[in-house]
C-alpha cells in the first residue's frame, strides 16, 4: 500500500512538468475524487458539494485568516487599512508627485 501511495504522489509530482507550464491538469486521487490541480500550486475538488465541505474546514485553520480579504497594509507587522477607510488608496504622500 505504502509503494501504491509513492508511486501515485511521485506521478503527480511529475504530471505538471509533462502537461507543459501553466497548464490545468485533471486528477483523480488514491480515494477516487475527481481533483483539478491549478499552475499556482493550488487544487480543489471537481465536485461542488466536495469542494464547499472542504472550505468550511479550510476556513477554521488560522493560518488561512491571516489578512482580511480587501485590506492594503499589514507589511513589516503594520496596520490593515480596511476599504472605506480615509487611508485606503490614498496614493503616495510625496508633495512633488502629487
Amino acid at each position: 500500500m505504502r509503494l501504491l501511495a509513492v508511486v501515485a504522489l511521485g506521478a503527480s509530482i511529475c504530471a505538471p512538468s509533462m502537461a507543459g507550464e501553466g497548464a490545468v491538469i485533471d486528477a483523480t486521487t488514491v480515494a477516487g475524487d475527481k481533483v483539478r490541480l491549478l499552475p499556482n500550486g493550488r487544487w480543489g475538488f471537481l465536485e461542488t458539494a466536495k469542494q464547499a465541505d472542504a472550505r468550511k474546514v479550510a476556513d477554521t485553520w488560522p493560518e488561512n485568516h491571516l489578512r482580511p480579504e480587501g485590506a492594503q497594509g499589514g507589511w513589516m507587522g503594520g496596520r490593515y487599512v480596511m476599504p472605506g477607510d480615509k487611508d485606503y488608496n490614498r496614493g503616495t504622500l510625496n508633495p512633488k508627485m502629487r
